[in-house]
């Protein structure tokens, strides 16, 4: 994987196209606060929305986390990626987080702001994360999960060689009654 030293070390590498992607810093909260206060962005989330305290306090221990393990040269356990547009304006997250006392399993989410929707930025960024995951980390599955009705998210995985891999009836509730949620998997 080429840029890999760069990405580690903090540094910003191309994705594709016009976009880039980095770790996480703590100059990106408030764009993904911003995000996460967007009714569009949040109908998928069961996160979402809620008050910027509660963000701060999930994001802040990962950004620290992060700058820690960046200064000693190694990865954090949980990691966040920001993509950026081509003038450094916040276009999605990707989120990898190791699943407690299972080496070698990860978990992978993502958001976007509407302006990022359907150019393929989530789905670019979904695939190096996989690959960083299973060529770097030492990863051997990779789940992910969404609302049934959430085309746009299950489309990114689907894209990116997850396969469905389980369905829970009735999971979320919501204002348009009970939505069920996709499980999806990808083996190494």
């Amino acid at each position: 994987m080429h840029n890999i030293k760069q990405l580690k070390a903090g540094q910003t590498i191309p994705l594709f196209s016009d976009y880039q992607i980095r770790l996480i810093q703590a100059q990106d909260l408030d764009a993904i606060k911003l995000m996460l206060d967007d009714p569009k962005v949040t109908e998928y989330l069961f996160f979402a929305p809620a008050p910027a305290e509660v963000y701060e306090g999930y994001f802040n221990p990962m950004i620290d986390e992060i700058s820690t393990a960046i200064k000693a040269g190694v990865w954090a356990d949980n990691l966040v990626f920001i993509v950026l547009d081509k003038e450094n304006q916040f276009a999605g997250m990707v989120g990898l987080t190791q699943v407690a006392m299972l080496a070698g399993n990860y978990e992978i989410g993502y958001q976007a702001p509407q302006k990022s929707w359907g150019k393929g930025i989530t789905t670019h960024a979904c695939q190096l994360v996989s690959q960083l995951a299973f060529e770097t980390l030492g990863a051997h599955k990779i789940t992910a999960d969404c609302y049934a009705s959430n085309e746009g998210s299950y489309r990114v995985l689907l894209k990116s060689g997850y396969a469905q891999e389980g369905l829970s009836k009735h999971y979320y509730k919501t204002e348009q009654g009970l939505e069920d949620r996709l499980y999806f998997g990808l083996s190494k």
